[in-house]
C-alpha cells in the first residue's frame, strides 16, 4: 500500500522501460504547457526521471499561471518552471522553444455557465501553441467526453469510431481536437493526441469519489453503471511514450484502463474491504462514457497496475484519511453539463 504523499508522488513518476528508451531516442528539450494541473507535475517528474535514466541532458520545463503556487516543488526534481498566461499571445510568444511539447490547458468544470471561456481555452489556445512550436512535436491531452454514450455490452468507443460528444463541453474538446488537426494538416506539425478516460491518483478520480461516498453511507447514483479509469502513472507512461508515435495528420490515444468497471460491483468491493454494505439509488442505464483502449495498448504497452489493485489502493487511502484534492470528476453526468 502506498503510505504518503511523497511515496505516491514518487510511484507516479516512476519511468517505465518504454518511456526511458522513447526519451533516449528522442532529441530536444520538453515543455510541459498547463504543467500546474492533477496530472501535470508528476508526469513532468518523470519525464526529468527518465531522461536522467537514458543519460540524455535535455531541458524539462513547466509552463502555467501557477497561481495556487507549485513551481518550487517542481524546481527541486529539476523541472524548470517559466510563469505565462497561455491565452496572451505575445507571452507564449517569449517562451523556450522546444522540439517536444506536451499540451495540457483544458477547461471542464465551470463550463456551463461560461461557455464562451470554455470555448476561448478549448479552442482558441491550441491555436496560439500550434503557431509557436509549429517546429516541434506535440502530445495534446484530450477527453473521452469526444465520444457519444454508447452501450456497455459493446466495449466502448474506438479510436475510428465517429465522435459525437454530448454536451457544449464535449463539443469544445472536439474543437480542440480539430484545432490540432487543422494545424497538423496545414503547417506539418506531428502531433498524437490522448482521449484520457479518468485517471485516478488516490487523491482523486472515479474510485475516489465512489470510495468515499460508500464509506460515508451516501446512496451512490446508478445511471451512469459502467466507466473506465487508469492509475494515473499508467497515464503517464502512455503520454510520454506516445511522444515517439506523433503523426501528420494527428494520430489518436483512448487512454484508459483496458477493463469496463461496473459501478455496482466496484463499489460492492469497496464495501467488502470497508466492512460497509454500499447503498444505491436508481438502475443502470444501458449505456455509458467508455472508451475501448485495445489498439493503444497495443502501441504503447499494457499498464502497470490493474483495476482491483488500484482499489484496494483507494479503500486504502480514503479509509486511512490520506489527503484528497477534493475536486470530483462529475462521472456520472450524463447530460454533458459540467
Amino acid at each position: 500500500m502506498i503510505r504518503t504523499e511523497a511515496e505516491l508522488e514518487d510511484r507516479l513518476s516512476e519511468p517505465t522501460p518504454a518511456v526511458v528508451e522513447t526519451l533516449a531516442r528522442l532529441p530536444g528539450d520538453i515543455v510541459f504547457l498547463g504543467v500546474a494541473g492533477k496530472m501535470g507535475p508528476t508526469l513532468a517528474r518523470m519525464a526529468k526521471r527518465a531522461s536522467d535514466a537514458a543519460g540524455v541532458r535535455r531541458r524539462v520545463i513547466g509552463v502555467s499561471r501557477f497561481s495556487a503556487g507549485g513551481d518550487s516543488a517542481l524546481r527541486e526534481h529539476g523541472v524548470e518552471t517559466v510563469r505565462c498566461d497561455l491565452l496572451n499571445e505575445a507571452e507564449v510568444a517569449k517562451l523556450p522553444d522546444a522540439a517536444n511539447v506536451v499540451y495540457m490547458p483544458a477547461r471542464k468544470f465551470g463550463a456551463t455557465g461560461d461557455e464562451a471561456a470554455t470555448w476561448a481555452v478549448n479552442c482558441y489556445l491550441p491555436a496560439i501553441v500550434c503557431k509557436k512550436y509549429r517546429a516541434s512535436r506535440v502530445v495534446a491531452f484530450s477527453t473521452g467526453n469526444v465520444y457519444p454514450l454508447v452501450p456497455a455490452a459493446f466495449g466502448g468507443s474506438k479510436e475510428t469510431d465517429p465522435p459525437n460528444p454530448v454536451g457544449e463541453y464535449g463539443m469544445s474538446t472536439l474543437g480542440r481536437e480539430r484545432m490540432f488537426e487543422y494545424f497538423s494538416r496545414t503547417l506539418g506539425v506531428p502531433v498524437a493526441v490522448i482521449r484520457l478516460n479518468y485517471a485516478c491518483d488516490l487523491r482523486y478520480g472515479v474510485l475516489v469519489d465512489l470510495a468515499r461516498k460508500v464509506l460515508a453511507g451516501e446512496p451512490v447514483d446508478l445511471a451512469m453503471g459502467y466507466f473506465n479509469t487508469i492509475w494515473q502513472g499508467d497515464a503517464n507512461a502512455l503520454t510520454l511514450t506516445a511522444l515517439g508515435h506523433c503523426a501528420a495528420p494527428p494520430r489518436v490515444f483512448n487512454v484508459t484502463g483496458p477493463e469496463v468497471l461496473s459501478v455496482r460491483a466496484v463499489c460492492g468491493r469497496f464495501g467488502e474491504l470497508f466492512g460497509k454494505p454500499p447503498r444505491f439509488t436508481g438502475a443502470e442505464s444501458e449505456t455509458a462514457l467508455l472508451s475501448n483502449a485495445t489498439a493503444t495498448l497495443a502501441v504503447l504497452g499494457p499498464p502497470r497496475v490493474p483495476a482491483g489493485q488500484l482499489i484496494e489502493w483507494v479503500a486504502d487511502w480514503v479509509g486511512s484519511g490520506g489527503r484528497l484534492l477534493n475536486k470530483p470528476t462529475r462521472f456520472e453526468a450524463r447530460d454533458g453539463r459540467f
